[in-house]
């Protein structure tokens, strides 16, 4: 890399926006899902937009990574925010639910090749003893994309229309390409490597089968109707040609050698489960407080951002507790912090003062921000450098694995609590009986909540209540597996790998 010949300041900068607009989009989303619903429709489908975003953006990033390796990171860099920039457009323009989410899944296209590969091209550009630096420095901006992602989002919801949040990353994303283009210059040497094009196909296939069983059963298909079965037997088949296609690939997507090692096994579980929870509560917190609440987009914003905090505060904690004490220990800490905070959420009702829904957003966002940075570190402490990069991405996909995954199922759990909730208070009829058609979405924005006779109302925040606070309950399943993987850690420290990498050299 000829780093004389790029302008460091101006392309870390491109580089740094793109992974901003890229890591602020879901958390932008989430909080103004309330208003587009409302817009929209399709309150069955809205966690789809979640899902079909982390579904293509997990799928794609060990692609992009190892094709950035073969024909150069720019390229590639420039193509994922191009399709990204498309599909923020397109999301802009949506007609409906269906729109929005097909258009969120070709958004997820690019962002997975941006993120991978700006983080990439940045360890590219600096040396090795200034490489820390460039961590903590990425670290904060994805702490602001946590922070003031949900803020953004709600300001321009209200202010603007949802639309625009998508229409913002365009000259974002416009001036992060080109300050990528103009200034970063690119090393002409490639490393010509095999792309496990088997073990990505089979593993895309495998998890659409599932998510596509998941939610179309029970609903649009029974599920013992032929078209579900298929589609579970289908997700068999793909997971077993994926495990043997990861079993021969020179360069798989994942390493099971690597899960030999108790302390690596381990950390990847966590963050499996720990992704499968957390992403409950970014995505039902803000359509509680609008559902519930009677709030606009931008209270939902505005009190989301207590666990956003205090899960990038616990994370800079985390990473300097290391030093001083076991993975284990800091995990056990976490685990309890984030199963007490799902099972307080798991206790909301319309009466729950707002002060206390803090307080429990607080707690949850301190045990996973307190396994982010400890995760990322016990799932390297077993290897040696031509390793690692391994090992980080491993424990990031399975992360985006079990939040793609989670956010599917949990969105059923709530769909069908909800749906069972109003038949049970108004009958299943299409109307209650005062003749108010009966329309949930109604319940999500202040003028559309103003219109609906009290009882109706009532009806629909206790119906949106009671299932949202069930669903929290239900990911206690995932908190509980989590604190399990944390039990079956053994005892590393940071310092005692050091002591060894010392001796060894010795």
């Amino acid at each position: 890399m000829s780093k004389g010949s790029s302008r460091l300041p101006l392309a870390v900068a491109g580089l740094m926006l793109g992974i901003l607009i890229s890591s602020m989009d879901n958390t932008i989303v989430a909080t103004s899902m309330g208003t587009i619903v409302s817009d929209l429709g399709g309150l069955d489908r809205f966690v789809w937009a979640t899902s079909a975003y982390m579904a293509t953006s997990m799928a794609g990033t060990p692609i992009f990574g190892k094709l950035s390796d073969m024909y150069g990171r720019k390229r590639f860099f420039v193509f994922g925010a191009a399709v990204f920039l498309i599909g923020s457009i397109l999301c802009g323009l949506s007609g409906d639910m269906v729109q929005l989410c097909l258009y969120r899944a070709l958004q997820g296209v690019g962002g997975g090749a941006i993120t991978p590969i700006a983080l990439t091209i940045l360890f590219d550009l600096f040396p090795a003893e200034k490489r820390g630096k460039v961590s903590g420095l990425t670290g904060a901006v994805f702490g602001a994309s946590s922070i003031f992602g949900p803020m953004l989002g709600a300001f321009v919801t209200d202010s603007l229309g949802w639309r625009w949040i998508f229409y913002l990353n365009v000259p974002l994303g416009v001036m992060a390409c080109l300050l990528a283009v103009l200034f970063y210059k690119e090393s002409v040497e490639r490393a010509r490597q095999k792309i496990d094009w088997l073990g990505a196909g089979t593993l895309i296939g495998a998890v659409v089968s599932l998510l596509f069983a998941l939610e179309l059963g029970g609903g649009t298909y029974a599920w013992n109707s032929v078209f579900i079965l298929g589609l579970f037997v289908l997700f068999a088949v793909l997971l077993a040609a994926f495990l043997l296609a990861e079993k021969r690939a020179e360069a798989p997507i994942v390493s099971f050698r690597m899960f030999r090692d108790r302390l690596f096994a381990a950390s990847n579980a966590a963050a499996l489960f720990y992704g499968a929870g957390f992403v409950i509560a970014t995505v039902y917190i803000p359509l509680f407080v609008q559902g519930v609440f009677g709030g606009s987009a931008t209270r939902s914003g505005v009190i989301l951002m207590p666990m956003l905090v205090s899960g990038v505060l616990f994370s800079q904690l985390g990473g300097r507790l290391t030093a001083r004490m076991s993975y284990r220990s800091l995990m056990l800490g976490s685990a309890l912090l984030y199963c007490g905070g799902i099972c307080a959420l798991g206790t909301l009702g319309p009466d729950t003062p707002r002060l206390t829904v803090t307080a429990y957003m607080i707690v949850t966002g301190m045990g996973v921000g307190l396994s982010m940075s400890v995760l990322a570190q016990s799932a390297i402490h077993s290897f040696d450098m031509r390793r690692r990069g391994a090992a980080t991405s491993s424990v990031m996909f399975l992360r985006s694995l079990g939040m793609t995954v989670g956010v599917t199922v949990f969105g059923i759990v709530q769909r069908n609590e909800f749906a069972g909730r109003l038949a049970q208070t108004f009958g299943g009829a299409n109307s209650v009986p005062d003749g108010t058609s009966l329309d949930p979405r109604a319940a999500l924005t202040p003028d559309k909540r103003a219109l609906l006779p009290p009882q109706t109302l009532d009806g629909i925040v206790q119906a949106l209540s009671s299932s949202i606070a069930r669903t929290f309950l239900w990911a206690l399943i995932p908190a509980a597996l989590a604190l399990a993987a944390v039990l079956l850690m053994p005892g590393d420290r940071v310092r005692a790998a050091r002591e060894k990498t010392v001796d060894s050299r010795g």
